[in-house]
């Protein structure tokens, strides 16, 4: 059971009651797992399980953040709680950042050391044709056998300029809105978090036209070899975290917008900053790592 306190009152520190969401996230995302493995491999059935999953899971997700957003505003919720809350956060990006390592990793991996490994003197007699190239460098393709069409690379400007634009200026709004809540300008916040969303969507449709352009004009697809797997791994999931970023400040502008937060007590706000905050250092590095070099 939770802590019993008093109307308004903050307890030492709170007992949430025994829950059943965490389980009932697992089934949702153990349908999703389940119907997508077979939707895959051929099963029709498995595109409406995994719909169903999908369903299942967001529907806990938003009872269990109301049931959180109704202890915090309960004020049940003290300094030791909100201190284990940035611990949290704090770790899960750690992960992030962890997970994006992995990619960059790769993409380090193929351009260091496996591509001038297979262009090099001991390797000639099995691949002679073999050219040792990175697409962004020479453009094109350098399969001997054919089994990459041929592409052409995606270059910094303009597309990919203007998105760096847009992320750090959203960037910047963000910090605004920060600064406009610690001085209790709730307006102010709330106009300058739905400039910050605005942002997010617009680069969300830049991104989306850059990926038609790619596949229409330049023939660049994930199939293109290690360079398309690695450039649409890398963008589309950071594309991805954008849209989780977006989906978290606009959640937050709703509950500035309904009177939640203060500004002693607003880590549901600092939280979602911070994430956004961690997907523009990403884009920065994305931006010159894949475009760029």
């Amino acid at each position: 059971m939770s802590a019993a306190t008093s109307t308004g009152s903050t307890p030492y520190y709170f007992i949430p009651s025994p829950s059943r969401y965490p389980v009932l996230v697992a089934c949702g995302l153990l349908l999703v797992i389940f119907g997508a493995s077979h939707w895959i491999n051929g099963a029709a059935w498995g595109a409406y399980v995994t719909f169903a999953g999908f369903v299942v899971w967001l529907s806990v997700l938003f009872s269990w953040f109301r049931t959180a957003i109704s202890e915090s505003e309960g004020h049940l919720y003290s300094d030791r709680v909100d201190a284990s809350f940035r611990w949290s956060m704090s770790w899960f990006i750690f992960s992030e950042v962890m997970f994006f390592g992995a990619f960059f990793g790769a993409l380090y991996w193929a351009r260091a050391h496996a591509l001038p490994s297979l262009g090099s003197l001991d390797n000639q007699i099995l691949w002679p044709d073999f050219k040792s190239i990175w697409p962004s460098a020479g453009g094109g393709t350098a399969s001997p056998a054919g089994t990459i069409e041929a592409f052409t690379a995606m270059g910094p400007w303009p597309l990919p300029t203007i998105n760096t634009a847009l992320l750090l200026s959203s960037g910047v709004t963000l910090t605004i809105a920060h600064h406009a809540l610690l001085a209790n300008k709730r307006s102010t916040t709330i106009a300058w978090m739905w400039l910050t969303v605005l942002l997010g969507a617009t680069f969300l449709c830049v991104q989306a036209y850059e990926y038609h352009h790619a596949y229409t004009e330049l023939n660049l697809k994930l199939s293109s070899g290690i360079y398309g797997s690695t450039f649409f791994m890398l963008t589309g999931f950071h594309g991805f975290h954008v849209f989780i970023g977006m989906l978290m400040l606009t959640f937050i502008t709703l509950r500035l917008m309904k009177g939640h937060f203060t500004p002693e007590h607003h880590f549901g706000f600092e939280g979602a900053a911070w994430y956004w905050h961690f997907v523009d250092v990403v884009w920065l590095m994305l931006y010159f790592l894949v475009y760029w070099l």
